[in-house]
């Protein structure tokens, strides 16, 4: 079967129908400032069997998080640095990700046990209105297969995951690069994935030393 697909023009009509699909533990598509995402219900663990079943990722791979707004942080991050203050203020919203200390109540599946949750403030309007609406934070891993490209677009999602239940078509997007990943604990930033946004920029931001 087809997925239901919404246009984001739709506005309201695609926020209400993604809204409606989360709170019934389905997978979702939806558009980000890099990729396409698969939104789930974070709290929802037949939801996210469902999402690694989807992309057939292995368990010990952990899953990102979308913030409805810088507030959201709070319900799965255990403890949140000064450092990690810096780049929020700075970055977000944005594409960087931030690895931090996690709450107890998170499922494994999200952080494959590392005690640690990566979660990012989206500037794409539509996962952050999507996460508000919903009231917590929702998945935002890359729309694909495990370790195949990240879908740009709704024909790249239906090749590689024809069984996601609902697609909000935002156009072909226009990233190249992903978020960047920063794991932001007391110890200092360490560079988890280069992205969108420079290794150098974060070291300026956060005052650090390049050659460290």
């Amino acid at each position: 079967m087809m997925p239901k697909i919404f246009s984001l023009k739709e506005g309201e009509k695609a926020l209400k129908a993604a809204v409606k699909a989360l709170e019934e533990g389905l997978v979702v598509a939806i558009p980000t400032e890099t990729f396409y995402g698969l939104a789930v219900d974070y709290l929802n663990e037949k939801a996210l069997k469902r999402l690694f079943s989807l992309k057939r990722r292995p368990e010990k791979k952990p899953v990102l998080l979308l913030l409805g707004d810088k507030e959201q942080v709070e319900e799965v991050v255990f403890k949140i640095s000064p450092l990690a203050l810096k780049l929020m203020d700075h970055f977000w919203p944005g594409p960087l990700t931030l690895v931090l200390p996690a709450r107890s109540h998170l499922s494994p599946l999200l952080t494959a046990h590392t005690g640690k949750v990566a979660v990012r403030f989206s500037s794409h309007e539509f996962p952050s209105c999507l996460a508000r609406a919903l009231g917590r934070p929702i998945t935002g891993t890359s729309a694909n297969l495990s370790g195949m490209p990240p879908a740009r677009s709704v024909d790249e999602i239906l090749a590689q995951l024809p069984e996601v239940d609902l697609i909000i078509d935002g156009g072909t997007l226009p990233a190249s690069l992903p978020s960047t990943i920063v794991d932001a604990g007391p110890e200092g930033p360490r560079l988890l994935r280069e992205g969108k946004i420079s290794w150098s920029e974060i070291l300026r931001i956060t005052e650090g030393d390049p050659s460290r």
